[in-house]
């Protein structure tokens, strides 16, 4: 039986954490990662120049 790309690393993040996953809940975790990780893709992919500075850090 075929199994989606994400469900391996989703057991084994389970595994590691000792988080028992109810498998009625893994689509729904599936989906929230593809997400996630379809946005963290386009933060990376975002061309910024090399003259670019780091924001300041303010402390109140």
């Amino acid at each position: 039986m075929p199994t989606e790309p994400l469900d391996d690393y989703i057991d084994a993040v389970a595994t590691v954490l000792a988080l028992p996953i109810d498998a009625a809940w893994k689509p729904a975790i599936r989906a929230n990662l593809d997400v996630t990780l379809r946005m963290a893709r386009m933060v990376q992919e975002f061309p910024l120049p090399d003259e670019i500075e780091p924001a300041s850090i303010y402390e109140a």
